[in-house]
């Protein structure tokens, strides 16, 4: 990009973000992430909101870190973290094709929330906002979850399934932002970029 004040970083490996930004027309550059750099736990007491507003914060923060050492040209950091939300509790990625099986069956058949918070973070300055949908799922048998679990597409996904993928079928309804849902809003995300004087084509 001609004006290197206009170009975005995006922190996150996530192919589905990069998909999602490419669909608004928004320019950007990955920047390499490394899981363990943020602590994903929960904080004792801590909601899910206030949970991934820290986690998609820190990332940004450490997005824009990231810029400085490398001496790389200034542009905002935007980052994202989702998590599933059952009952008041956040259901986080699952440890193992076990546990996965597990967590679908706990979704089965209920209404859970997907909170997706992002973040843009640039020079003192950082932005964030969250994004809160429902989705309700059909009843599920342990021989559809056995299989789905065993294509393997729900191992890196909070709540143990990718809407956007095999999942689909197992959606019943949504209320709120499907692209939330994948993993970034893609509303609140190009209102948080305009007030860093980026803007969709």
């Amino acid at each position: 990009m001609a004006n290197p004040e206009k170009r975005i970083y995006l922190a996150s490996r996530s192919p589905r973000r990069r998909e999602l930004l490419d669909q608004i027309g928004i320019a950007f550059e990955v920047l390499p992430m490394h899981d363990a750099a943020v602590d994903e736990t929960p904080l004792a007491g801590e909601t899910p909101v206030a949970y991934i507003m820290r986690i998609a914060q820190a990332k940004a923060e450490l997005g824009w870190r990231q810029v400085v050492s490398g001496s790389l040209p200034a542009g905002p950091v935007l980052a994202a973290d989702t998590t599933v939300v059952l009952g008041g509790e956040i259901i986080g990625k699952p440890e193992n094709a076990e546990h996965a099986q597990q967590l679908l069956r706990r979704l089965a058949g209920r209404t859970h929330q997907v909170l997706t918070a992002i973040a843009v973070a640039h020079r003192q300055r950082i932005e964030t906002a969250v994004s809160s949908s429902a989705v309700e799922f059909r009843e599920l048998d342990d021989d559809e979850i056995r299989r789905y679990v065993a294509g393997g597409e729900p191992l890196d996904k909070a709540g143990a399934y990718a809407i956007q993928g095999r999942a689909a079928v197992f959606v019943r309804a949504i209320t709120g932002s499907y692209s939330g849902i994948v993993g970034l809003p893609l509303y609140e995300t190009a209102e948080l970029l305009r007030r860093f004087d980026i803007t969709p084509p």
